[in-house]
């Protein structure tokens, strides 16, 4: 191996981990953003050795190829999910999933201070947009990367590019606009959890919105909600009448870069963990994540 590939692995491969953090937040699944960077590291290496040395910056090439990679699996996902059992809810993560944008050297499986593009309110947001709206709004809101390098990307000129961003942002900034402080998002949530565990239903319907809606992911593994629950009553009854069926599991608080949200613990196991939107002092939207396959970052230390 040449000096070249020698500096490729020793400032490229600490920095995968950098690159899923990335991919995961245009794509909300870690699953998908780990195959989306092992597609990206293949690419490099079925480039011939002349190619990889006219490569000035291995890192750069790399964020390129998989935002790439992210496109084309953003362009099917809704084709896809058409099978998909339930809703589908972007992967919730713990506050020592993913280093904080700009710390590449960081173990994101240490505690690292997260911020909230890593959200689940955020990544519903931009579930809802085009792949090449989110895209563009990832690298160059997230990850600060040029709109003429995100042209390159999505094959589109670079004032293309920051429309494209600018509209993803209005679209964030409205969603953030009804958001409540973390202090009164994370008392209205302790609210919630005690009547959650003490099965007060007029406590806890006192603390939704009216016009709540509830959505849970069990993918199709386990039993979960096949349709959104909407309204305070149906939401609370649903709720209790859920847990009820754990007999023993214990209801949690969980910090999440959502706020403060749950687990549903049972036998030191995650068994489930709701993230909720806070406007005002009621809680308006609950996503609960009961699929497996979406919670090993929770259990891959217990």
């Amino acid at each position: 191996m040449d000096d070249h590939d020698d500096s490729f692995h020793a400032d490229v491969i600490g920095e995968r981990r950098q690159l899923v953090s990335l991919a995961f937040r245009m794509l909300g699944t870690v699953a998908e953003a780990e195959d989306a960077v092992q597609e990206a590291y293949f690419r490099w290496y079925r480039l011939t050795p002349e190619e990889r040395k006219a490569i000035d910056i291995p890192q750069a090439w790399l964020m390129r190829a998989a935002s790439r990679v992210c496109l084309n699996i953003l362009a099917s996902a809704r084709r896809r999910r058409e099978s998909y059992v339930g809703p589908w809810l972007p992967e919730p993560v713990p506050a020592y999933a993913f280093p904080a944008t700009g710390s590449a050297a960081e173990d994101p499986l240490e505690h690292v201070t997260l911020d909230d593009s890593v959200s689940t309110a955020l990544l519903v947001v931009l579930d809802s947009m085009t792949p090449a709206e989110r895209v563009a709004f990832v690298l160059h809101d997230v990850f600060a990367v040029p709109f003429a390098d995100i042209a390159e990307i999505v094959g589109r000129t670079p004032a293309a590019c920051r429309q494209l961003a600018s509209s993803a942002r209005r679209r964030v900034r409205t969603k953030q606009s009804s958001r409540a402080s973390r202090a009164a998002h994370d008392d209205i949530v302790r609210a919630f959890a005690a009547a959650v565990r003490t099965g007060d239903v007029a406590g806890l319907v006192a603390v939704l919105d009216p016009g709540v809606v509830l959505r849970s992911d069990g993918g199709g593994f386990v039993t979960a909600a096949r349709n959104p629950v909407a309204g305070a009553d149906k939401v609370a009854r649903f709720l209790l009448g859920s847990l009820a069926k754990f007999g023993n599991a214990l209801v949690e608080e969980q910090d999440t870069p959502d706020g403060l949200g749950f687990a549903l613990w049972d036998d030191g196991k995650i068994l489930g963990v709701a993230t909720l939107e806070v406007a005002g002092d009621v809680v308006t939207d609950i996503a609960l994540m009961m699929n497996p396959y979406k919670l090993t970052l929770w259990n891959q230390r217990r």
